[in-house]
């Protein structure tokens, strides 16, 4: 059966060496979300595409979508570069915890404009952020609210309104996974300590709009305790950790 071609816009999300000249391309699509395609070539001095399709790079690509699992890149042209994210140590660890949660919570070859756009804006603030070496990169208040986002997005959201265990409106005090939410004294048993500021911090990342995440005034506790709240909801939920989160 032959093949056809598409044109869509696409993040590059992660790339990995195939032989001598060709690179593997896990990319977000707004128009079929998660594919990963080969770019041949890439890896030569005179390829046209090299430089477009580095990691963090919002692309217009034309793919050729053959018998096989991978696609082929034939057609790549800039809509965001983000070398500013990508040049910046600091900006590029937050740009990183963001690609990496993406490419872990949506893995499915199914359209989610608003993940894809939600995506992109991210990635539009990451370019402005001021560096802060030799700041940890994953309690960037950007990075946390992003992701928090995305656990939205993907069905995850946080249970902070009332005991997620019980249902009573009583203080909550801990995080339980199983349970997808914050927890009363009385039900917290196994569940993460957060304290009121943390759970007041992950309620405003998540009603704030992300060019807000940083003037939101987290605490370094706030920040840490957020983080928590979204390693332990990838390792419930979904199985995984991210090893940005670690960096």
């Amino acid at each position: 059966m032959a093949g056809r071609s598409y044109k869509t816009q696409a993040v590059v999300l992660r790339s990995m060496r195939l032989g001598e000249a060709d690179r593997v391309l896990h990319l977000y699509t707004l128009d079929r979300g998660r594919v990963g395609a080969v770019a041949k070539g890439i890896r030569r001095t005179k390829s046209r595409f090299g430089a477009r399709l580095e990691p963090l790079s919002h692309v217009e690509l034309l793919l050729h979508q053959g018998g096989g699992e991978l696609q082929t890149v034939t057609g790549v042209d800039l809509v965001r570069p983000h070398s500013a994210a990508r040049d910046d140590p600091y900006r590029l660890g937050v740009g990183l915890v963001g690609l990496e949660a993406m490419l872990r919570l949506f893995s499915e070859q199914e359209a989610n404009p608003r993940g894809f756009e939600a995506l992109t804006r991210f990635l539009d603030l990451v370019d402005e952020l001021p560096t802060r070496a030799p700041a940890r990169p994953a309690l960037d208040p950007l990075a946390l609210a992003f992701q928090l986002k995305l656990l939205w997005l993907a069905g995850y959201l946080p249970h902070l309104g009332a005991c997620a265990e019980c249902g009573e409106r009583e203080p909550l005090v801990a995080y339980l996974p199983r349970a997808g939410g914050g927890v009363c004294r009385g039900c917290a048993s196994g569940g993460l300590a957060v304290s009121p500021g943390g759970f007041a911090a992950i309620d405003a990342l998540l009603r704030s709009p992300l060019a807000d995440a940083g003037a939101l005034g987290l605490t370094e506790r706030d920040a840490r305790e957020t983080l928590q709240v979204i390693a332990s909801s990838y390792e419930y939920h979904g199985g995984f950790r991210l090893r940005t989160l670690s960096a």
